[in-house]
């Protein structure tokens, strides 16, 4: 049969390049299967419910806190070895539709676990609904993808391998979900040290979480310590962040109702 030859967009070939240096990466899986029921409680109690993904973001960030490793990355330049940083700089996919295409973005935030959720929701929401062309990220990638290959194939590479530009430039960590979906994604690929996800997160709190990670980074068992501490993190801090929230709506809405003096 003779079919039709499409063009790659802009978008495909970012994804391409992508997938070009994340082949490379030694990568090995650890999951568990976590009770959330807390933070289930305390997100039910919300008017306005917070996204999962926002929770989950700032639950990571404040483990890659107390998890130093979450922190590092195996980098080439100016020799091989890891590369620890500061903060965390998280990364994430956002379906977009483009040029009637629907394509994946990644937007990176610096500093999630010293962010509010209410902060950090506002900047998911802005990644998700601002015009594609306002967001300088999305604008800037899409022209970067414009550029023939071999020299984005090297201000890739050198992005990756250079310790300081590799955070700012890519984050230090990954989420991408599909649970909001009803599907979950077994072998995602990033060329970061870790990418995170999670299942559907049924009724009483229950969900499958993995963290997918580069081993020339960190071990098994380092990973698997860090998601029983992820798990007590999303039932403590971000469940009391989000009972918080909980209770200020509440109050502003007695407030506006005059039931508080």
């Amino acid at each position: 049969m003779r079919g039709r030859a499409i063009k790659l967009s802009p978008s495909r070939r970012l994804v391409g390049d992508l997938m070009r240096f994340s082949i490379g990466v030694p990568r090995v899986t650890v999951q568990r299967q976590m009770n959330l029921g807390p933070l289930q409680q305390a997100r039910m109690a919300q008017q306005t419910k917070t996204s999962w993904t926002v929770l989950f973001l700032k639950g990571y960030a404040l483990l890659s806190q107390d998890v130093p490793e979450l922190r590092r990355a195996y980098v080439k330049l100016p020799r091989p070895q890891l590369y620890e940083y500061p903060v965390s700089v998280a990364s994430v996919a956002h379906e977009r539709e483009h040029d009637g295409e629907r394509i994946v973005l990644l937007s990176t935030m610096k500093d999630p676990e010293h962010q509010s959720i209410a902060e950090i929701e506002e900047h998911f929401l802005a990644a998700r609904s601002k015009p594609i062309h306002e967001i300088k990220e999305f604008r800037r990638a899409l022209k970067f993808a414009r550029a023939p290959g071999p020299i984005r194939w090297l201000l890739m590479w050198l992005g990756l391998n250079l310790g300081r530009q590799r955070g700012r430039r890519f984050g230090t960590f990954q989420l991408s979900v599909y649970s909001g979906l009803g599907a979950e994604s077994l072998n995602p690929l990033t060329p970061l040290t870790t990418i995170f996800n999670y299942g559907p997160i049924s009724d009483d709190g229950t969900v499958t979480v993995r963290i997918h990670y580069d081993h020339r980074v960190m071990d098994g068992a380092n990973v698997a310590r860090a998601l029983v501490r992820f798990e007590s993190i999303l039932n403590g801090a971000i469940a009391d962040e989000a009972r918080g929230l909980a209770s200020s709506s509440v109050i502003a809405g007695e407030i506006v109702s005059g039931t508080v003096s």
